[in-house]
């Protein structure tokens, strides 16, 4: 017999209830009555229902001890209830919500009403299995394709690299090494705020993986070049040189033959520029500095330190101390000098290093970025600085500051979740900002070489309500307002303090964003250590207590605490 609305069964003891439902119900759902909680238990050893209706005031066994054992058993726990009652009353309403019911409709009940009630939780329970059902194929699907991706990336690096290591077995766990190496100098990197916004724009992961075919065009090298004992002619060294091109030309025959080959677009990068040099004596473009990709300059200095450090055909292997000094002298001809300071920093580290197996956390997801807002925002902040006195590192110095606070949030549960969720990028960028509001503030009294008066500081102190008029003016002429967001928070709450004396809202503690909370700390610093015209510049070791001294006053004591454990990277930002 062919279904109809779903299947009800009604648990009741009064014979008339009983009767009177069915005829109003059966010629929408199939129906079955019981005529107490026994039988019921009984019927649906037998059969599954879609809706109960449940009556309370029954002998033997309650409607509130039914639904208990109903809601207990793991077979029967998901079927709606719904209670029958002749009393409105509130507490016993309550009560069955508690253990489990989905509605109340009381008796006598109107047949229009009670229909509609049923449909709308029958409904209700079939959206809810259609989503779950959805949800676990989902949640399945990803899986197996995460999965299926996945190996599909190492299957194809893994047997490309094996191949390169088997025509050049001076190659021999070079791989393995430089990847080692790379994801050691990236993570470095973020620890001391250096490229971190377009570090942070990477998958890491992805990154690392594709490091592998960083020497994939050494395929179509000749093995009398490739594996020759002495050294190369310039014909050959000539010859040699296009294996950078060869590794390009290999990896986009890859991404043309397949759709999932996101992971390549760093691979074509790191074969194509990792003997570029920073002077622009490199090969095989000629870039210079920052034409250079930063994924290029990177696997630059790694595998020169592996090549030096490991035997090749025409040489013996160098001592690591003997490598360091080699690298050292190329800072600024050979090497990104910025990297290499980082690297140099950490010798110790590299000459240590186990190869353990790479496990990087935190990459966040693919960050947008604009060149033309990037240099607009610099030029109104280099205006804003050279109208306060301040020099021209000040907006750099800051962007660094922040990049360090970042990354080291990151890492911290109770602040990920919300970093996450910004375009680091862009909060940089904005951050440019923070201090625009001082355009309309008078530069005689930003330029005071005494202390201000009362007066001349309420003047300064609205530079803040300014900044966020100029955004707002600003936001107002654009299409996509939300590039502004984080600088209209940031100019308008970098001054609040944690203790509420803080201007322009006097906001207190976590009312503050956490943008302003953060810059707040960060903007301090920077202003100590500098001169202003007011003042001479504190130590790094001055304005580390002055900042600590205001936790739980002027800052969130929590950031303070995080800023005492990276505070010592502040200090190198300054001494650049």
């Amino acid at each position: 017999m062919e279904s109809k609305g779903g299947l009800i069964v009604m648990v009741d003891d009064d014979i008339t209830n009983l009767t009177v439902a069915k005829n109003n119900l059966v010629d929408k759902f199939d129906f079955i009555s019981a005529p107490s909680g026994k039988k019921l238990f009984l019927l649906l050893e037998k059969l599954e229902p879609d809706l109960i209706l449940l009556d309370i005031e029954m002998p033997e066994m309650n409607g509130f001890e039914v639904i208990k054992i109903l809601k207990d058993d793991k077979k029967t726990a998901d079927i709606p209830v719904i209670f029958l009652t002749a009393k409105i009353d509130p507490e016993n309403e309550i009560k069955g919500l508690d253990l489990g019911a989905v509605d109340y409709v009381t008796k006598p009940f109107s047949r229009e009403l009670l229909v509609k009630r049923i449909e709308l939780h029958l409904l209700f329970e079939a959206q809810k299995k259609e989503l779950m059902h959805y949800s676990r194929n989902l949640e399945s699907e990803v899986d197996k394709k995460t999965k299926q991706i996945f190996e599909l990336q190492n299957a194809i690096l893994k047997t490309v690299s094996e191949l390169v290591e088997r025509r050049d077995d001076v190659t021999g766990g070079h791989i393995e090494r430089t990847q080692c190496y790379l994801n050691m100098l990236v993570n470095f990197l973020l620890e001391h705020g250096v490229y971190t916004a377009e570090l942070l724009s990477w998958d890491i992961n992805l990154f690392i993986m594709s490091s592998q075919l960083h020497d994939v065009g050494k395929i179509s090298i000749k093995d009398d070049i490739l594996m020759k004992p002495d050294k190369l002619t310039v014909e050959e060294f000539e010859e040699m040189k296009k294996h950078t091109i060869y590794g390009e030309e290999i990896i986009k025959r890859i991404e043309n033959s397949t759709s999932e080959n996101a992971f390549l677009l760093h691979a074509e990068i790191l074969a194509g520029n990792h003997h570029e040099k920073w002077n622009g004596e490199g090969y095989p473009r000629r870039l210079k500095g920052n034409d250079i990709p930063l994924q290029g300059r990177l696997m630059a200095i790694v595998d020169v330190y592996d090549a030096l450090t490991n035997d090749r055909p025409y040489k013996r292997a160098f001592t690591h101390e003997e490598a360091i000094e080699i690298i050292k002298n190329g800072a600024g001809t050979d090497f990104d000098p910025l990297i290499n300071e980082i690297f140099i920093m950490y010798e110790k580290e590299f000459k240590n290093s186990t190869n353990e197996k790479i496990n990087f956390d935190g990459a966040y997801d693919k960050m947008k970025s604009s060149n033309k807002l990037r240099t607009t925002l610099k030029m109104v902040a280099s205006i804003v600085n050279s109208r306060s006195g301040m020099g021209n590192d000040h907006s750099e110095n800051l962007r660094r500051y922040l990049e360090i606070f970042l990354y080291a949030l990151s890492k911290h549960e109770s602040y990920n979740t919300e970093i996450a969720t910004w375009d680091i990028e862009l909060f940089l960028i904005s951050a440019q900002l923070y201090d625009v509001g001082k355009m309309a503030v008078n530069i005689n009294i930003l330029n005071k070489a005494e202390k201000l008066t009362a007066d001349e500081y309420e003047g300064v102190k609205k530079h803040a309500d300014f900044g966020v008029k100029i955004i707002q003016q600003i936001k107002d002429a654009v299409d996509d307002s939300s590039l502004l967001h984080h600088a209209e928070t940031l100019a308008g709450s970098h001054h609040e303090k944690w203790d509420g004396t803080g201007y322009p809202l006097g906001l207190k503690g976590k009312e503050i964003s956490l943008q302003g909370r953060i810059m707040a700390i960060v903007d301090v610093y920077e202003a100590l250590v500098n001169d202003r015209p007011h003042r001479k510049r504190k130590t790094h070791k001055e304005a580390v207590e002055i900042i600590k001294d205001g936790g739980g006053t002027q800052f969130d004591p929590e950031l303070i605490e995080i800023f005492l454990e990276i505070e010592n990277k502040f200090e190198k930002v300054g001494t650049k």
